[in-house]
This record gives structure tokens, C-alpha cells and sequence, in this order.
């Protein structure tokens, strides 16, 4: 009989235990911090490996997240915070509280719609928990997240109460102008060498990236998975031409650019699943 969500809660309330495992029952919020994190990232490259065909990769990463979500609540349950249960309830009611077109009377015919009634009750949400606080749409997303995600995250959050450009076109144009601005303080940098002209290169850099995310969004692309794909690709085609080397007995090092070019070139004509 396949296993339930009860008998995972109860394996690790076991490993928890005095008579489970002693590395278990060492962990705390802060130690599985860093594994949180990891799996969260494991699942989402498995996310995107899933849309060519590796599902159970997706299955097994999904079942590592769920793993450490069970642990924090044991944690939370022995401090006497929260219980498992009470992470359920309270996004179930969550759920329930910002679907307002499905569970009330509310009348949204769009996704634009179901966007705009979902960040109007978030912020309400936040204003009942700090009154009088200068609450931000952009609260919701965290500083602390990959600044590529972040970037993301705020545009798209930006966008769904209507600041945004109209068109594609327009954010291309706008990349050119980030592009150039870019250039400009490049060449300024080069010319003065000075610690704030190499802070205008790392802002006007900022920028052009931040456009870039845009561009993405409109194209419905997630920025950080597209950037895993090419991230991958590089790996792969630089594999090859290390691979290659090693045959040939040719240390990297002593190999021209123009040779490395010569075997980038070529692992590029190969099928991804061999550069």
C-alpha cells in the first residue's frame, strides 16, 4: 500500500524521536535553511527538465521539498509554534480568501481580472496585519530571493496594476537605451578609472538586465529558467571541448582562442544530448 501524508508526518515525528536518528534531531529552523532552499531550486530545474519528458525527476524533487516542509512543521510543533495541520488550514483559507470569482460573489472573467482582485486582497491582507503602515504591493516579493527572480518578480507585480509598456516593441527600444547608457559609462570608467564611474557601469549593467527580465515576462518566459537552459548548454558544449582536448592530450591551457572557438563551433552543430 502506497504511503500517505499521515504516515510521512509520523516518520518524521520518528526520526525526531529519542529513539530515531541524532543528526534529525539536531536540526532546527536555521540548519534546514540552506537544504530548503536547495530542494526548492532541485524542484524547479526538475520543473522545467519535466517539460521534455523526465516527470518522475519532477516527482522525486517535489517529494525532497515536501520532506523538509513536514520537518519545519515537526520543529514547529515541538516549539509549540504550529502544527502541520495549521499550515494547512491557513492555506486553504488563503486560497479560498483570494479566489473570491470561485467561493463568492465576486465576478472576474479574465486571468487580468483573477490578478488585480488577487494583489487588491493581498494588500488588504497586509494592511489588517500592520494598520497604518505604509504597506507596498512590492512587499510580497522577497529581497532576498536570486536577483534575477526578484526582478521578475517585481515587474510582473508592477504590471498587473498597469505599470507596464504596451507593447513588446516598446521594451526593445527601451533595451537599447540601457544598452547605450551602458556604453556610456563604460567609456567613462575607462577614462577616469574612478570607484564612482565603476558604479554607474555596475547600475547602468543593473538596468539593461532588468529590461531583459521584462522582455522575458511578456514573452510569458521565466528569466531564471531560461537562463538555467543556456547555463546547462554551456556546460555541455564546454564539456566537449574538454573532452576533446583530453583525447588529443592537449592541455586546455595551450590551446589558442581561436582553436577553442574552432571546437565551440563545432559541439554547437552536435544534438544537445551529446554538447
Amino acid at each position: 500500500m502506497p504511503a500517505t501524508f499521515d504516515d510521512l508526518v509520523a516518520l518524521i515525528t520518528r526520526l525526531r524521536s529519542p529513539e530515531g536518528c541524532p543528526w534529525d534531531r539536531e536540526q532546527t529552523y536555521g540548519t534546514l535553511a540552506p537544504m530548503l532552499l536547495e530542494e526548492a531550486y532541485e524542484a524547479f530545474e526538475a520543473s522545467e527538465e519535466a517539460r521534455t519528458g523526465l516527470p518522475t525527476d519532477l516527482r522525486d524533487e517535489l517529494g525532497d521539498l515536501l520532506f523538509q516542509i513536514v520537518f519545519y512543521a515537526q520543529i514547529a510543533k515541538e516549539l509549540g509554534d504550529f502544527t502541520i495541520d495549521n499550515v494547512i488550514d491557513a492555506i486553504h483559507a488563503k486560497m479560498v480568501r483570494r479566489h473570491p470569482h470561485v467561493f463568492a460573489e465576486t465576478q472576474a472573467e479574465t486571468t487580468a481580472d483573477v490578478l488585480r482582485n488577487w494583489e487588491a486582497i493581498k494588500a488588504g491582507e497586509k494592511r489588517d496585519k500592520k494598520p497604518g503602515a505604509n504597506a507596498s504591493i512590492l512587499d510580497g516579493v522577497s529581497s532576498k530571493a536570486p536577483a534575477l527572480m526578484e526582478a521578475h518578480q517585481l515587474s510582473t507585480k508592477a504590471a498587473r496594476v498597469g505599470f507596464d509598456w504596451k507593447n513588446l516593441e516598446d521594451i526593445f527600444d527601451k533595451l537599447q537605451e540601457e544598452l547605450s547608457e551602458l556604453r556610456s559609462a563604460i567609456k567613462t570608467h575607462q577614462s577616469t578609472n574612478e570607484e564612482a564611474d565603476h558604479q554607474r557601469v555596475r547600475q547602468e549593467l543593473g538596468d539593461l538586465v532588468f529590461a531583459i527580465t521584462n522582455i522575458a515576462r511578456h514573452l510569458q518566459v521565466e528569466p531564471e529558467a531560461a537562463l538555467k537552459l543556456t547555463n546547462r548548454k554551456f556546460r555541455r558544449r564546454f564539456g566537449y571541448i574538454e573532452q576533446k582536448l583530453r583525447k588529443q592530450e592537449r592541455p586546455i591551457e595551450d590551446t589558442t582562442l581561436e582553436e577553442l572557438e574552432a571546437i565551440w563551433q563545432e559541439a554547437k552543430t552536435l544534438p544537445e544530448t551529446e554538447a
